[in-house]
């Protein structure tokens, strides 16, 4: 388990969770989703949710961080390593890195309150820590340049962009050295 973080007027408790988890956190994945995406939940993408939970779940390697406020789950953070020799953003590099081993960060999210208050960096920390693989890989829709800058200010560089499902947005596919 992380320390506790403190911000302004706030104890944050990161709490580390891993596949096994699943099942005890899965409802808190989805109750924050809801509170992120309130203004969209009519999309259907956005409604796929849980369906994305459980895909990424499923994964022997998922971790998740949560971050609670006073027992209130305020953010979270998951993904999982990318299989070997099936690193899908290698299409966008040539030649491929020497060691191409991936974490994939699927999701970052806040409720609305918790925003621009560098949680979410923290959380990406707390999720990154310590992994052997020796890139991270995320995705970040074209139509949030900000949020691109942000992550690109955490050491991730654009390689790409890509619209996996067809009624997904257009994303930039962006790598972090996790060796640097």
């Amino acid at each position: 388990m992380e320390p506790f973080l403190t911000t302004t007027a706030h104890t944050i408790e990161l709490r580390h969770y891993q596949h096994a988890d699943l099942a005890t956190i899965r409802q808190t994945l989805l109750d924050v989703h809801t509170d992120a995406y309130a203004d969209r939940m009519h999309e259907e993408f956005v409604q796929r949710f849980p369906w994305f939970v459980d895909h990424w779940g499923a994964r022997a390697g998922f971790s998740c961080v949560i971050a609670y406020d006073h027992g209130t789950p305020v953010g979270f953070t998951y993904g999982a390593p990318c299989e070997p020799g099936r690193e899908w953003w290698r299409e966008y590099l040539d030649p491929s890195p020497a060691d191409p081993t991936t974490f994939s960060v699927s999701e970052l999210m806040l409720r609305p309150a918790w925003r621009k208050k560098r949680l979410g960096e923290r959380l990406h920390t707390a999720l990154l820590h310590g992994r052997p693989e020796a890139l991270a890989v995320l995705t970040v829709d074209t139509k949030r340049p900000r949020l691109q800058a942000m992550y690109e200010a955490w050491g991730y560089r654009k390689v790409g962009e890509q619209q996996p499902f067809p009624d997904s947005p257009l994303y930039a596919v962006m790598l972090l050295d996790l060796t640097a």
